[in-house]
């Protein structure tokens, strides 16, 4: 089974570890790790893709002190091994300006603002990791059970109709 990562970033301590919480059922399959800074998470990427894994989702706040949030998605998009990773914005400070330009140039999939609950943060996920098992992972079954596993399924059966008879 493919390792994928879920990868959250925010300064505060206290945001990152609510995050972690509200996502912690999606482990396993998935590994889930936070980090307080841009410098760390890239850190954390470089080593888990040393495993073999691949980051199939980050989570990003936008104002932290070394570089924005923003910034580091852009980076992230333009990358060849994390251009296909689920970009997720979650912050109450991102202005127009910047929201127009993480959509454009980061290739952000989805803009969730602070306060959020931690029902709709699981659900947004979910749908994002589905989305990016059905269109990366060779086998997405490993993760019916924790993403929208109808999704999956369907998905899997119409492209068994499609495959050629051997």
């Amino acid at each position: 089974m493919e390792q994928l990562l879920i990868l959250c970033v925010d300064d505060e301590r206290e945001v990152l570890d609510s995050v972690l919480s509200d996502i912690a059922s999606l482990s396993p399959p998935f590994t889930i790790d936070g980090a307080e800074s841009v410098a760390e998470a890239r850190e954390v990427i470089s080593e888990f893709e040393a495993q073999g894994g691949k980051l199939a989702l980050i989570l990003a706040d936008h104002i932290m002190p070394d570089e924005l949030g923003i910034d580091f998605l852009i980076d992230l998009n333009h990358s060849s091994n994390n251009e296909a990773a689920q970009k997720i914005l979650l912050t109450g400070q991102a202005g127009l300006h910047d929201t127009i330009e993480a959509i454009n140039r980061g290739g952000l999939n989805y803009y969730l603002a602070k306060p959020w609950s931690a029902e709709e943060l699981l659900s947004i996920i979910k749908e994002k990791l589905t989305d990016y098992v059905l269109n990366y992972c060779d086998n997405p079954m490993p993760f019916a059970q924790v993403l929208d596993g109808e999704r999956i399924f369907n998905h899997m059966a119409q492209h068994r109709l499609e495959m050629p008879n051997t």
